[in-house]
């Protein structure tokens, strides 16, 4: 199937739902990401800066940029002017540098904070304790160009449905009750980003509002190899 034929299923599948699609364009020529805008999507995913950046450039620019890779702190700064949403802040001293550009650029930015849900071995995502500890701390209370919108999380690569649904069932509890002990009076804080190609109608299921689809809108990626990355 087309591009345009997957986004129109997609949004069939997902008629009557509140959740956000963004489809995951990492790899993907600016060619396939202008046939998915053309057919309606506007919220769009990438994993690198630089490629983001490079695809930025060339692509319309009321698209909402989502980045949902690892992000290092002395990257900040080529994303802030235009960046949507950043989906991965896994740390105090990222979201601060994240303030810190946004201030610049007389901009809120608005991020979710990533939580490490999978039963596998990664590098990124705050534990729900780290979690608690952030939004606790007098550092976190005093960034005023962050606009903290939910959380993120990746479920386990695996073929195990039931160890997905409580991963993401797990989350979302914690989300509601994130929302409930620091966030009750704002509004903002409604983002729960959960749900990738594999696993999206389970997450849809747990309560996902967002949800990040590479494969099913463009077919498996082919690598490419960005500069400085």
């Amino acid at each position: 199937m087309s591009i345009t034929d997957n986004i129109k299923r997609l949004k069939s599948e997902m008629d009557g739902i509140n959740v956000t699609l963004v489809a995951v364009s990492k790899t993907k020529p600016v060619e396939d990401i202008q046939t998915a805008y053309d057919a309606g999507l506007r919220a769009f995913g990438e994993n690198q800066v630089q490629e983001l950046v490079e695809k930025y450039e060339q692509l319309p620019k009321d698209i909402e940029w989502h980045l949902i890779g690892h992000l290092q702190t002395n990257k900040v700064k080529y994303i802030a002017p235009f960046i949507s949403m950043i989906q991965s802040v896994d740390s105090l001293k990222v979201l601060q540098e994240i303030n810190k550009h946004a201030l610049k650029h007389n901009r809120i930015i608005d991020c979710l904070l990533e939580v490490y849900i999978a039963d596998e071995e990664t590098k990124f995502g705050l534990g729900f304790d780290e979690v608690i500890e952030l939004v606790r701390s007098e550092e976190f209370a005093a960034l005023k160009n962050v606009r903290i919108r939910g959380l993120m999380g990746i479920a386990t690569n695996t073929d195990n449905e039931k160890q997905i649904k409580e991963e993401f069932y797990e989350l979302d509890s914690f989300f509601d009750g994130l929302s409930q002990s620091y966030f009750k009076n704002d509004d903002d804080f409604d983002t729960l980003s959960m749900g990738m190609s594999s696993d999206y109608k389970i997450a849809i299921e747990q309560g996902s509002t967002m949800i990040r689809v590479g494969s099913t809108i463009f077919g498996e990626r082919v690598i490419k190899h960005w500069k400085n990355n």
